[in-house]
């Protein structure tokens, strides 16, 4: 089993205590040092775009009852360079990167290659970069960018049209980020069909709206570009790891056709589609990236560790209570029992029987020690527990 590390670097209100964004970033950095020097495989971190406070005075407030920001981290590739430069073994991956606002996949690509050049200039170095990437949690971060619905039938279809923006912007973030020189005329067309609804009768509003009958919606692409291809032309792409934050198979397919991409378990995810994905991904992984693995798609847990069992169940369900309040409206509440079901709370011997009850011995944990906590000094209590205390007893690789 191996164990990464999750930071959110959220910065909301806990019991009456909101740090500021320094002591944020300084909390930040002395945990990763402390994860690097446990030994802890990869330090993921959330990212987010644009104030969710900010967002809150808009006509659609996503978030109204949240105080403070969901997260710090805008940009993993600036943040990866201070990582690597105050840590000696530990890879770093974003969880997950947005590759529709902030440019779009083009964007996205070419900083992406430019990081790993600047990255790969340190003599000896084999550290990775993974970068976890999707469409964003909040259409708020994306409007700004034109990700918009832009006539009545993509919004009457917006929840479709955005699965089709991003299997859009895959292929084109993937086949530049490969070394292809491309335009869009050679990148697919994308279309809606009866199998992107729920039911007949939403896929019969829609089909309404189209000028004759057809089965099949062409949608007109998003990004309209001439033959191009990012620099750096020698970035050196063996220091990259890719990880597709969906569970769409589609999504997942294409990702696999052009590279080899990994799969985020996103805290609500059934057990039955974890073990759906891992058999599909056994036969659609790209060869070239060799046999799927069970650690090629990091599981998150929340952690909760004291000295009793009964300390550490009351924190976990404390902190959970605030963070619904928060999110109102935002979360299915059968997901959000499944993201509870997730959740380690106990001795480190709860810990260690609970995780060889629940997970299989050669998945990869990636380990939530700051949910909805600033105290610094217990964080950092809890991932040291872990690793001399809980970890030893999993046989972690």
């Amino acid at each position: 089993m191996k164990f990464d590390v999750f930071f959110s670097i959220c910065q909301t209100e806990v019991d009456g205590c909101l740090p500021s964004e320094a002591v944020m970033f300084k909390n930040f950095f002395a945990q990763v040092r402390l994860a690097d020097a446990l030994g802890f495989g990869t330090a993921w971190v959330a990212e987010t775009h644009l104030s969710c406070e900010i967002q809150k005075h808009g006509l659609e407030p996503v978030i109204p009852h949240f105080v403070g920001e969901i997260g710090l981290n805008t940009d993993i590739l600036q943040l990866a360079h201070v990582i690597f430069a105050q840590t000696k073994r530990i890879h770093v991956g974003s969880a997950v990167r947005n590759i529709l606002c902030n440019g779009g996949p083009i964007a996205h690509a070419e900083a992406i290659r430019t990081f790993l050049s600047l990255h790969g200039m340190r003599e000896g170095e084999n550290r990775l970069l993974n970068i976890g990437f999707a469409s964003g949690r909040f259409d708020f971060s994306n409007r700004p960018y034109g990700i918009v619905p832009r006539n009545a039938l993509e919004k009457a279809a917006w929840p479709a049209v955005k699965g089709k923006v991003l299997l859009e912007a895959t292929e084109i973030f993937l086949r530049l980020l490969k070394g292809e020189r491309i335009s869009r005329g050679d990148v697919s067309d994308f279309a809606l069909q009866r199998s992107d609804f729920r039911s007949d009768e939403d896929w019969s509003r829609v089909k309404a709206l189209q000028s004759g009958a057809t089965e099949r919606i062409r949608l007109e692409p998003f990004w309209q570009f001439e033959k191009l291809g990012v620099i750096p032309f020698d970035a050196p792409l063996e220091l990259l790891k890719l990880t597709i934050g969906s569970h769409d198979e589609k999504a997942q397919r294409l990702a696999n056709s052009i590279l080899p991409v990994g799969v985020f378990n996103l805290s609500i995810t059934p057990p039955e589609i974890i073990e759906a994905t891992h058999a599909r991904m056994a036969r659609e992984y790209h060869p070239s990236g060799g046999e799927w693995r069970r650690d090629m798609m990091p599981r998150t847990a929340m952690v909760f560790l004291d000295s009793t069992t009964a300390k550490a169940k009351q924190a976990a369900e404390k902190a959970w209570v605030t963070y619904w309040r928060a999110m109102e409206g935002t979360l299915d509440q059968k997901k959000v029992a499944q993201a509870v079901g997730n959740t380690l709370a106990g001795t480190p011997d709860d810990l260690a029987e609970a995780i060889r009850a629940k997970y299989h011995p050669e998945d990869r944990l990636m380990l939530w020690f700051d949910f909805n906590n600033h105290d610094d000094t217990f964080i950092q209590k809890s991932m040291t527990t872990f690793m001399e205390k809980v970890a030893p007893q999993l046989g972690s690789a």
